[in-house]
Formats: structure tokens, C-alpha cells, sequence
């Protein structure tokens, strides 16, 4: 089954860094977000990945053609113009690269990959966000549901504290970020039947999250897996720097991999 990454977002919340790399391609812990994902699907055993690129797409395309230099150690006989690469470090894992466009919308990018994908089950999720998913739970719900796509549902706490005002107008108290059981998202981490494409359609401009989403839920196809556990995107500099605190202090709850 494979695993489809969209990736081609500019990140403009990301300030200056994303003029220079994809919002993907901003480091956590000195790797790549979507390296992070990657590692997520593959500890699952999901090695075959199709990454939607757009916005500097290049910069995608070279951190993966250069993987092997990247990651190993090596010795450059400049006499006679050979690399020798020791101790290779590398990653059991078959990465397609997509060019969809530098302004198409999330929907469109998938259509433009369909030939990619074939005419299989497929999973597929966005490249700035991660989480501690089970993905073998996810795909057994969705199997479970039998319904043409899963979206991962996630609860996000507010970012700040709320009052607790009584019908006099009184504050009884503070509630801190709170979170209630209706408060759900779409978090990613989704899993689709080749039947999905039928609602996607063609066009740059269609947005999964708008019709295509929406018709799904109207036909009843759409299904969320309830995630509990840990699940952060990377929207902000505040969100990167809260994921590299996590990751520096060895307590990042994405990974999941050894």
C-alpha cells in the first residue's frame, strides 16, 4: 500500500525559512519534518511513498537523490574523482516524486497523481504534521468500516484558557485550554479506496477538504478514526520550536520507531 504525502505547500506562517526550503523540508531535530512522517509509516511497514511536491520542489528532490551522501560517511579521492561511501546508513524505502504544480490546491495534487497510485487502497496524509498513530489500528477501523475513506479525527486544545462565567455575569473560575468530546478535526493520517478519486474529480483549484470531503460525508463514505494519543502540526514558529523542545529532550511521542 502506498503512501501519498502532500507536500507542496509554501507555509507562509513559517516566515523567512520557508522563502528557502517547503515547509516539509523545516527541521525538527535536525531532519526534515517529513522525514518524521516517513519514519511514522515506515515503522508500520508502509516503505513506498509518493510525495506531492509544489512549492521548491527541488529541494525535496535533492535531499532524497543526495540521501546516501547525506547520511553516511564517506572518503573523496579528488585525484581520481571517485566516491567511496562507508558505513551506509539508509531507509528500506521506494520515494516517488511528484511536480503538481505550484498553486494547486490539496484535491488537485492527488488527481494529478493517480497514474502514481493506481487503482489500490492508499494512504495518505499531509507533510507538516505528526503524531504517535497507530497505523495498523487505523487501516483495521477503516477495513472494519467499509466505507471509501478514514480520516484520523484529532482533539485540539485551545490555544489560551477560557472563563467560567455563571448567569449573573460572575467568574467562578478559569478553565485551562479546555477540551470537550465534540471538539474534533480532521488530523490527517487518512486512508482511501481508489473509489475516492471519483470524488476528487480533475482541476488544480478542487480542495480535498471542501467537496470532495463533503460529498463523501453527505454519501455516507466518510469515517473518522478517533486518535487520543499525541498529534501536532507545524503551522507556526511556535509550533517548530514546541516540537524541537520535544525532540531535543528525548521526549518526542511521534516516534515511534527505534
Amino acid at each position: 500500500m502506498k503512501v501519498v504525502i502532500l507536500a507542496g505547500g509554501q507555509g507562509s506562517r513559517l516566515g523567512e525559512e520557508t522563502c528557502f526550503v517547503p515547509k516539509p523540508m523545516v527541521q525538527i531535530g535536525g531532519h526534515p519534518i517529513l522525514w518524521h512522517i516517513m519514519k511514522i509509516y515506515s515503522h508500520y511497514g508502509f516503505h513506498d511513498f509518493v510525495i506531492l511536491t509544489g512549492h521548491l520542489s527541488h529541494v525535496i528532490k535533492n535531499f532524497f537523490v543526495n540521501y546516501y551522501e547525506r547520511y553516511s560517511d564517506l572518503t573523496v579521492d579528488m585525484e581520481h574523482n571517485t566516491v567511496e561511501l562507508h558505513k551506509v546508513r539508509t531507509e528500506p524505502w521506494m520515494v516517488s516524486m511528484l511536480y503538481t504544480g505550484e498553486h494547486t490546491m490539496t484535491g488537485g495534487r492527488i488527481a494529478r497523481a493517480r497514474e502514481y497510485i493506481g487503482d489500490e487502497p492508499f494512504l495518505l496524509t499531509y507533510g507538516d504534521g505528526v503524531a504517535n498513530v497507530d497505523i495498523d489500528k487505523l487501516l483495521d477501523y477503516h477495513r472494519a468500516s467499509g466505507k471509501l475513506c478514514t480520516c484520523t479525527a484529532v482533539q485540539v486544545a485551545a490555544r489560551f484558557g477560557s472563563l467560567a462565567i455563571d448567569s449573573t455575569g460572575s467568574v467562578g473560575g478559569f478553565m485551562e485550554k479546555p477540551m470537550d468530546d465534540t471538539s474534533w478535526i480532521n488530523g490527517g493520517f487518512l486512508v482511501c479506496q481508489p473509489e475516492v478519486f471519483n470524488y476528487i474529480g480533475i482541476g488544480d483549484d478542487v480542495i480535498l477538504e471542501r467537496e470532495p470531503l463533503e460529498k463523501l460525508a453527505a454519501a455516507g463514505q466518510l469515517g473518522a478514526y478517533k486518535h487520543r494519543g499525541f498529534w501536532q502540526c507545524m503551522d507556526t514558529q511556535r509550533d517548530k520550536a514546541m516540537l524541537n523542545g520535544l525532540w531535543e529532550r528525548g521526549d518526542a511521542p511521534w516516534k515511534v520507531w527505534s
